[in-house]
């Protein structure tokens, strides 16, 4: 028995390990052969009897079976990685053919790819990989432009902290805000008035007030930057409304240190009637000189809406006086509505204060809401007008000539 256990042991060394050591499975084997040699131990022990044999080939056939599954599980994935491969291949050809197809794609996505059940599954699902992708290069390109603007605000502040830390250019603001003070200091005394009417807090929403109060601070700095500015007064003006915490957001601490009146009384009971006037885009008599004498009111009011005849109204209410900017008479109006921000009508009055020029004033008026100055009076522009008219439509069409050549040059 000894000799049969030797030559079962040489039979595995010869033939079974070179042929698995090759495969990779030699480790595997030999708890195998072990298994088999105490299998013919006990049963050499169990039974004496000479005519039981060793199952050769049922052992052969166990061996082979074995072999099999690790050759299998062996070529399994070089078959993965085959389609896969063959799936790039196709999104290759895909891409030079002029197809969305994303630059990166994973191993997964592959997968998921190529387990689609339909070829237009796959164009889908390619599709929305691609747009997936530019969303994120979009997203990558908005933030980096965010950060660069970002770095160049940092580095526009730090010069101006640079420049502000000379003291020539402190110097020249210290003394020029003294100057500008010194000028609405004398403007509160000798200083034409000039009211804003903040009564219209009930006609706004909460945004309409704050761009209100955005214009009227620029009409604030403006008027405290000029040669010879206005005595701002703040007319119907009530502590903790929307305007007041919108002027304090802006304000801070200087708001109680401005140089303008502030008061919860109508402008009525301020100045005598006969001198007020309200400025109104809905008042049917026009501007037609400023006069030094009056005291002009803004109604400090922005609607996105545009609401005709509130101004209007309230003014007829008081009984005042009323008028309008002469925009028709001056400027070729194209589009838009005639209402101007509080700024703008800032600037528009103290050019007429220190000019008197109508032409100066109006350049304030946003290019966009008319196409240039009148030269002609206004009559003469709306003869030709429907001259012109009366030519495309085609009534009269000799006798309209013959009266355009008789009134207007060729030219």
């Amino acid at each position: 028995m000894q000799s049969a256990n030797m030559l079962l042991k040489k039979i595995v060394r010869s033939s079974v390990l070179p042929f698995a050591a090759q495969h990779g499975m030699k480790k595997d084997l030999f708890p195998l052969s072990r298994a088999l040699s105490l299998s013919l131990c006990l049963k050499q022990d169990n039974s004496c009897k000479p005519s039981e044999k060793l199952d050769l080939d049922a052992w052969k056939k166990v061996m082979k079976s074995g072999l099999q599954e690790e050759v299998s599980e062996t070529v399994s994935e070089p078959k993965e990685l085959s389609t896969l491969a063959a799936a790039r291949e196709i999104l290759e050809m895909w891409r030079l053919a002029g197809r969305s197809v994303p630059e990166n794609i994973s191993e997964e996505q592959l997968k998921t790819f190529m387990e689609c059940p339909s070829k237009s599954a796959k164009k889908k699902y390619i599709k929305y990989l691609h747009l997936k992708e530019l969303y994120k290069k979009n997203d990558k390109r908005k933030m980096d432009e965010k950060r660069e603007r970002r770095l160049e605000a940092q580095d526009q502040v730090s010069k101006m902290d640079e420049t502000k830390k000379s003291s020539f250019i402190c110097l020249w603001s210290n003394t020029m805000d003294k100057a500008y003070n010194w000028r609405a200091a004398q403007s509160m005394i000798f200083g034409q008035p000039l009211v804003f009417d903040m009564s219209y807090e009930k006609e706004m929403s909460v945004r309409e007030v704050a761009n209100t109060v955005r214009q009227i601070v620029l009409s604030e700095g403006c008027n405290r930057r000029s040669v010879d500015p206005f005595h701002i007064h703040f007319c119907n003006f009530k502590d903790d409304s929307l305007y007041h915490r919108e002027f304090v957001k802006y304000y801070r601490e200087a708001w109680g240190k401005l140089l303008i009146t502030v008061t919860d009384q109508c402008y009525t009971e301020v100045f005598p009637k006969d001198k007020l006037i309200y400025l109104t885009a809905d008042s049917p008599k026009v501007m037609k000189t400023f006069d030094h004498d009056k005291i002009y009111i803004v109604g400090s009011m922005v609607d996105k809406s545009i609401k005709t005849g509130v101004s209007l109204a309230r003014a007829k209410r008081l009984g005042l006086e009323t008028a309008a900017l002469p925009l028709e008479k001056y400027l070729l109006w194209s589009t838009g509505a005639k209402n101007l921000t509080l700024d703008q009508m800032m600037r528009i009055l103290l050019t007429l204060k220190d000019t008197a020029d109508w032409k100066k004033a109006l350049e304030f008026v946003p290019k966009r809401k008319y196409c240039g100055f009148v030269n002609k009076p206004v009559k003469e522009l709306k003869k030709s007008l429907d001259l012109i008219n009366t030519l495309k439509i085609g009534k009269g069409r000799e006798e309209v000539q013959k009266l355009f050549g008789k009134n207007y040059s060729k030219k």
